[in-house]
């Protein structure tokens, strides 16, 4: 067997097991009906990382199946990738995995505490490790931060970073969150960041063979 497919094989195998037990996790008290979210993806060279799930994943399952997911991967089709192929080969995981609840100033969703994000950071950091990323795609402020220095969106957004992660280092392209509490895009000249970052998502996945991307016109 060659390597790289037993190196397919293998990761198939670690990631089953390992969204097995992420499945189970229960580490933060959230409430017995609230339950982590996990990724399809087997055999990803892309990662992707929001920042926690919606009121839609209380009970788990998929991230992004709500109104910021539309706006999501509505964004990705324009660069000619499906929903499908994206859950199926971009690992999906966020800086925490439980839907936190609502923000109590009764405009979107709580920001998850520091204790809760330290209880997630061992799972990211296990498959940062496992998966070793050729691309590294973090959405919205809390990710991006997790990976890059602290700055104005607009100064990180449109352009390729390298980064380094538990166990290696690779080129992370953020986007900001899709969710609609998020003004930030209709500021300025913020829509052609976007466009920006959405046509070097598209050319690095052309590059990893992961689809074939068409040019890129609007992201309204």
């Amino acid at each position: 067997m060659q390597p790289s497919k037993t190196r397919r094989n293998s990761l198939d195998r670690a990631l089953e097991e390992h969204c097995r037990a992420l499945a189970e996790c229960r580490r933060c008290a959230l409430g017995p009906g609230v339950l982590p979210i996990v990724s399809l993806a087997r055999r990803p060279k892309v990662m992707l990382v929001g920042q926690a799930p919606g009121k839609v994943e209380t009970g788990g399952g998929r991230a992004f199946a709500g109104r910021a997911g539309k706006t999501l991967f509505r964004w990705f089709e324009r660069i000619g990738l499906d929903e499908t192929t994206a859950r199926n080969e971009i690992y999906i995981a966020a800086v925490t995995r439980c839907y936190p609840g609502p923000s109590p100033s009764g405009r979107g969703d709580r920001v998850p505490t520091l204790s809760e994000r330290a209880n997630c950071t061992g799972w990211l950091d296990d498959e940062l490790r496992l998966i070793r990323p050729r691309l590294l795609i973090p959405v919205g402020r809390l990710a991006i931060e997790r990976f890059l220095p602290r700055l104005p969106l607009e100064d990180l957004i449109g352009r390729e970073h390298e980064v380094e992660y538990a166990g290696g280092k690779t080129v992370a392209l953020p986007l900001p969150h899709p969710s609609g509490a998020s003004s930030w895009i209709h500021q300025d000249n913020h829509g052609e960041l976007l466009f920006r970052a959405l046509d070097h998502i598209g050319a690095r996945l052309r590059e990893l063979g992961i689809f074939k991307a068409r040019g890129l016109r609007s992201v309204a």
